[in-house]
């Protein structure tokens, strides 16, 4: 029979249990040895839960306690040497002072840059590499876990991140070539390799996510010596996996690399079946990505099994195996305890586990078609009830999408005269100090949020609470002389669960956590249906905060693109659709914000850029539709009421004519991480708007001082006009504590004063 398997697995636990274990641990209230039983049981049971699912073989090594990306740095030493020190000392202190940064015992060192996983909502740390870099073996974690999951029982395969790929996520801190450490990396590769092989791996996976990139003369003769160094090495055997979309122009390449198979995304390049199979040499191990790894949705097995058909004709049953289009990271873990959703929703969704189920019925199927087809039958059911259903179209939003006008998406006047308007209406210092709109999400605003869901509070209990949490949250940034204030946003959960909440045509599971970074877990909504917005959702708390204070208070808003990217998105109809029925409904939105008397209104569009897709070819047409979508939420109002907008770990370079047609008043970015490197891309490109780079890392507990802050500023005023510059953390302060965010943002303030005094005397 043919195999069934997959990429990878969720590492957060069906109820969060890694999440909950790394931040005790960093508490210090567990042990590292606890840490490490939480990690092994995780382990353990995932595994188990793939094989009594359907799976044949289970990879290994795609478990991390903090990243992935960061594993393989660590791996391979590659460990900038601020850090070393600690991590001889202490391999885990050193491996989380690289990911979160550590500021204790004299020690003062700032987390790598995190940026996001493709285009995914996934993020990795950036490894920082240099000319001459070494490599060596650190530790024996991919032997470990290999001979750990044999022990349970297993058919295993080690995953490892390969090595071009590796290093083309990778930063040089000296503007070094990052594919010259090639030659210094593979002998280390080569020897890890063997290890596995001399532990008993028969196969070992090799991820190459760049391979469906454009790719350069330079980058494809990095594979070819990469694959052609490794061919002549004790290994095992190598399936070569690439993810996320089809190989295009690289398929020769890929071809050509001297690997045992080769794993093909054959949901979103489901066209290049044919012409890998025309090339593919013989003997070569092909895995089919059937099912999709990135959403929730069950999927067609009759289209699925043609393929599969297809490939089998071609290859034979040894030497084709069904695999999910990529690791199953992104989707949760197990759908059957979502009993909160109504049971034909509920029959649509395929999380982790289901997926492999539905990969062993297609592969029961291609072996005896009668034997499947009762579960074939069932999935067909299941596709034609949501085909049919009533909720899942509405004529009246249909109606008005069709009446929509380019007008739409255009604010009455250019920025110039917005901008005067504004300054008059505002009255902002130079330098005007904010925040992106989150304040800390304490256990008590967690709690007093779970007793209100649970019924143990009225809701004008809790209406009590928030309105308390609401002016504390005023009165403190009064207190330490922020410019335009926020209300906290106490009453939200996740930013984009929090409007999908109040949103039609979303619905929201109970367990379907998946991992953004680190211990950060996200509970995406599902958007199965057309969207509008019923009643106002922001009003209240922003109107109420704004009555506390005569300072300008900002509403706070996800954008229409962040939105869509952050969810669970239907797949029946064009993501641009459904994109712009989000946008109609924040639109109404703004307007009633407005009308309410804020006179600063905040679209938060984080997403905007991990939203483009992987080819250049496609950018455009995508930015044509995420940008408009941005505008028709935005331009709405008069040119005296003020737009933001918040962009955080995206790489600007090559999307600013995009940036800069969005058209927001002032945008918001994350530039603390990388020392204000993001913002030379809006310095060429000369962006006429207003900017906020951000000058405080919120991802770390590390707290930077008065100092530290300045000099981020100085540099910014370097390649930015004075006039242009707000000063802001980088992201919003939801996940610090209070003490650290006093701490950072009074020393924030300071900073702004300074550079303002600053201005002044050279002026």
């Amino acid at each position: 029979m043919t195999t069934v398997t997959t990429l990878g697995f969720p590492r957060i636990g069906a109820r969060r249990e890694l999440k909950f274990a790394l931040e005790s641990y960093w508490r210090g209230d567990t042990t590292a040895d606890a840490l490490r039983d939480t990690a092994r049981e995780l382990r353990r049971r995932h595994w188990r839960l793939q094989r009594d699912a359907g799976a044949d073989a289970v990879p290994c090594n795609d478990f991390s306690l903090y990243d992935h990306v960061l594993d393989t740095a660590f791996l391979f030493d590659a460990i900038p040497d601020a850090y070393r020190a600690l991590a001889d000392a202490d391999p885990l202190a050193g491996y989380f002072a690289l990911a979160r940064g550590v500021q204790k015992d004299g020690a003062d060192l700032r987390a790598l840059e995190m940026t996001k996983w493709f285009d995914t909502n996934y993020h990795y740390l950036v490894p920082e590499l240099h000319g001459g870099q070494s490599f060596r073996l650190r530790g024996d974690k991919p032997v470990a876990e290999y001979l750990e999951a044999i022990a349970d029982g297993h058919v295993a395969r080690p995953v490892l991140l390969g090595p071009v790929s590796f290093l083309l996520l990778s930063k040089t801190v000296d503007g070094s070539d990052r594919l010259a450490l090639l030659d210094r990396l593979l002998p280390v590769y080569a020897e890890l390799l063997s290890r596995l092989k001399q532990a008993g791996a028969e196969w070992v996976q090799i991820d190459e996510p760049c391979l469906v990139l454009d790719l350069d003369d330079d980058d494809r003769a990095a594979f070819l010596k990469a694959y052609g160094a490794l061919a002549e090495a004790d290994r095992p055997n190598l399936l070569l996996a690439t993810y996320f979309g089809k190989l295009g122009d690289n398929l020769p390449l890929a071809a050509a690399l001297p690997v045992d198979g080769l794993h093909l995304d054959l949901v979103r390049g489901l066209d290049q079946l044919d012409e890998v199979l025309k090339v593919l040499p013989k003997g070569r191990v092909l895995s089919a990505g059937l099912v999709d790894g990135r959403n929730i949705w069950r999927a067609n097995l009759d289209n699925a099994l043609i393929l599969a058909k297809y490939a089998l004709g071609h290859v034979g049953e040894e030497r084709l195996w069904l695999a999910p289009s990529c690791s199953l990271l992104h989707v949760p873990v197990d759908a059957t305890g979502e009993k909160n959703l109504s049971g034909d929703l509920r029959s649509w969704l395929a999380f982790a586990r289901q997926k492999i189920e539905e990969l062993r019925v297609l592969s029961d199927a291609l072996a005896s078609p009668r034997a499947a087809e009762a579960a074939l039958a069932d999935a067909r059911d299941r596709i034609e009830s949501r085909r049919r259903s009533d909720k899942v179209h509405r004529a009246a939003i249909a109606s008005r999408l069709a009446a929509l006008d380019g007008a739409a998406a255009h604010r009455a006047s250019p920025y110039p005269q917005r901008r005067q308007k504004q300054a008059a209406a505002l009255r902002l210092p130079a330098f005007p100090t904010t925040t992106i709109g989150s304040f800390p999400q304490t256990q008590a605003v967690r709690e007093a949020r779970a007793h209100h869901k649970a019924g143990k509070w009225s809701d004008a209990d809790y209406d009590r609470f928030l309105a308390e949490e609401t002016e504390r949250c005023v009165r403190f940034q009064e207190e330490i002389g922020l410019d335009v204030l926020v209300h906290g946003e106490f009453e939200r959960n996740d930013m984009v669960e929090y409007f999908g909440e109040q949103l039609d045509g979303f619905a929201f599971t109970r367990n379907g956590w998946v991992q953004s970074y680190g211990s950060r877990c996200v509970k995406p909504p599902v958007i199965y249906g057309d969207v509008q917005r019923p009643v106002p959702m922001t009003v209240r708390w922003s109107q109420y905060a704004q009555s506390l204070t005569d300072r300008p208070m900002k509403g706070m808003l996800t954008g229409p693109v962040t939105v869509l990217q952050w969810s669970f998105v239907r797949d029946d109809q064009p993501r641009a659709q459904t994109c712009r029925q989000i946008a109609l409904a924040l639109r109404d939105e703004v307007l009633d914000l407005e009308a309410a008397g804020i006179g600063v209104i905040q679209i938060d569009e984080p997403a905007l850029r991990e939203g483009l897709p992987l080819r250049r070819a496609d950018w455009q047409a995508y930015l044509d539709w995420a940008v408009e979508c941005f505008r028709i939420t935005a331009s709405g109002v008069a040119d005296e009421t003020q737009v933001h907008t918040h962009m955080c770990y995206s790489e600007f370079n090559d999307i600013m004519e995009a940036v800069a047609a969005m058209d927001a008043d002032v945008i918001s970015i994350e530039t603390s991480r990388s020392r204000m490197e993001l913002l030379e891309a809006f310095a060429e490109f000369r962006y006429p708007n207003e900017i906020g780079p951000g000058v405080y890392d919120i991802h770390s507990p590390r707290v930077p001082d008065r100092e530290e802050m300045l000099a981020l500023l100085r540099k910014a005023r370097e390649v930015i006009a004075p006039e242009q510059l707000w000063v802001n953390p980088d992201c919003g302060l939801k996940t610090r504590a209070w003490p650290e965010t006093r701490a950072a943002l009074e020393a924030l303030v300071a900073a702004a004063r300074q550079i303002r005094s600053e201005v002044v005397a050279v002026a």
